[in-house]
């Protein structure tokens, strides 16, 4: 895979790139965010390994901007930050995975191995044509090339119908997985609910029903749907 190594320790910096490069990855190095502002628009990583505490431009504000411009990029954050709020900051500016330092370097050629590994399936499912692939960490939906964003209540619903049995829940169980009380005003909610994911789901395909109702009971999924 193609690397980016941002980490402002030169030694350590040297280490970890050496540790990736025995395990047949190619390694692209900078001392900080500033430093990569000619290579980025010129190319796309497999995965970034980010220092969070950087000169100039944060590791946070980094990993938004890698996310934005290489969509499809595994991100590993590695810092000595260890409290819950920074591990949260950095999975909400994009981060699939977060570990704090000291790392060991077979731990980390681990996690990158494993990621590179779940992008290449994604990346697989992604070009085969006719699959629904739901995607919980960017809480999107796809058909082929096409995709819609959802809300976690939408995403929620959705994932809990792929992988309930025969692809069917009953009111009830959908309202407990929502946290919303188990009563008519809780069943018109889901119907809105229900309504406007249905709406999301014919923006990809006008010609399915991807969610069918048994009246009085509940709803089914029509379509499978893959989680990635």
């Amino acid at each position: 895979m193609t690397i980016l190594l941002v980490e402002d320790h030169d030694a350590l910096r040297a280490v970890t790139a050496e540790v990736l490069r025995t395990q047949g990855h190619a390694v692209t190095e900078a001392p900080s965010a500033e430093a990569l502002d000619e290579v980025l628009p010129r190319r796309c990583f497999d995965v970034a390994v980010l220092d969070l505490n950087l000169p100039g431009e944060n590791g946070f504000s980094l990993s938004a901007r890698l996310r934005k411009t290489c969509p499809g990029i595994g991100i590993v954050m590695v810092t000595v930050r260890q409290a819950l709020q920074d591990k949260m900051s950095g999975y909400d500016h994009g981060a699939d995975v977060y570990l704090t330092k000291p790392t060991e370097p077979q731990e980390l050629c681990a996690v990158v191995q494993a990621l590179g590994r779940r992008l290449n399936r994604s990346q697989e499912r992604a070009d085969t044509p006719g699959e629904w692939l739901l995607d919980l960490t960017k809480g999107a939906l796809s058909l082929g090339q096409n995709s819609v964003q959802l809300r976690q209540p939408e995403a929620r619903v959705l994932q809990a119908l792929a992988l309930a049995p025969q692809a069917f829940l009953e009111h009830w169980q959908l309202l407990q997985i929502l946290g919303k009380p188990v009563d008519d005003q809780g069943k018109a909610q889901l119907e809105v609910l229900i309504s406007r994911l249905r709406r999301k789901l014919q923006e990809l395909d006008a010609g399915v029903q991807a969610i069918r109702a048994d009246r009085g009971r509940g709803y089914g999924l029509a379509v499978p749907v893959t989680l990635v």
